[in-house]
This record gives structure tokens, C-alpha cells and sequence, in this order.
């Protein structure tokens, strides 16, 4: 599978260690930055990541900074892009089984390595569900703000 990944500064080290052991395990990284731990912005590296995805140059995403939430929201912005922040396995298979996400965020600060490799692992195994799922799913990418059932 071809994995695109981007970070933070704040998380470049838990990159480097995902991007090589992605790569052992067979799959394809598109390592988007950055290379070092010089400041940067999290929304620049969050959208470089979306547009990826977004313009078919990578199946899933893996998006990393501090926490994972100003990440997530960046790569959100994109409409082609579910992001999901997790930080456990059960999290990560849920994101692609029911709302099949095809990125995930990652707090470097708040997941260790091993724990992000499970989390890795259950976004790049699991398939959408689809079924009920489905037309829940296709809301998200043009959302009708409706008024709840009378």
C-alpha cells in the first residue's frame, strides 16, 4: 500500500521510526517532512498531506504532531479527506470499518512507538464496512446540514 506521512516538528522522531518500519514491512512511503526537528507549522505539513491523498498520490495517510488534534484539523480542511485522531488500535479500526477513513492523526506526545505501530497496523488492516455505514460516509464529503426528524 502507498502510505503517505507528514508531521511537526514535535514528531518527527516517532515519523522517522514509522517511515522505516513502514517501509520493512513492504509498503510504499511518501515521507512529506519534515526532514528535521527545526520549527515548523503544522497546518502547512497537514495540508501537503490531504493533497496527496486527496489527488490519489497515496491510499491512507498518517498525520503527527504534538498532541494530534492541530494536525487532524489541518488535514480535515481538505473535503476528499477523513481524518481521524487515535490513539489506540480499537480507535484506528473503527475509523476505517465505520466511517472509512483514509488518514489518521497521531499525538507523538501522548502515544508512544509502540502504541502508534498498533494504531498503524489496525488503519492499514481493516476495510470499510460500507452497508449502513455507506450513506453516512458519502455525507461527510458534502454535508446537508439538516433539521433533526420531527
Amino acid at each position: 500500500m502507498r502510505v503517505a506521512i507528514a508531521s511537526d516538528h514535535a514528531a518527527v522522531s516517532l515519523k522517522a521510526t514509522l517511515v522505516a518500519w513502514l517501509r520493512e514491512a513492504g509498503h510504499e512511503v511518501l515521507d512529506l517532512g519534515p526532514a528535521t526537528a527545526a520549527r515548523v507549522d503544522y497546518p502547512d505539513y497537514g495540508f501537503k498531506l490531504a493533497e496527496a491523498i486527496a489527488a490519489g498520490e497515496a491510499e491512507r495517510g498518517i498525520a503527527l504532531c504534538g498532541s494530534g488534534i492541530g494536525i487532524s484539523i489541518a488535514v480535515n480542511r481538505n473535503p476528499a479527506v477523513r481524518c481521524a485522531l487515535v490513539s489506540d488500535p480499537l480507535a484506528a479500526a473503527l475509523s476505517r470499518e465505520h466511517n472509512d477513513a483514509n488518514a489518521i492523526a497521531l499525538g507523538a506526545r501522548l502515544v508512544g512507538e509502540d502504541m502508534a505501530k498498533a494504531c498503524v497496523s489496525a488503519f492499514l488492516d481493516t476495510a470499510f464496512a460500507g452497508g449502513r455505514h455507506a450513506p453516512r460516509v458519502d455525507k461527510l464529503g458534502a454535508p446537508a446540514f439538516e433539521k433533526e426528524p420531527a
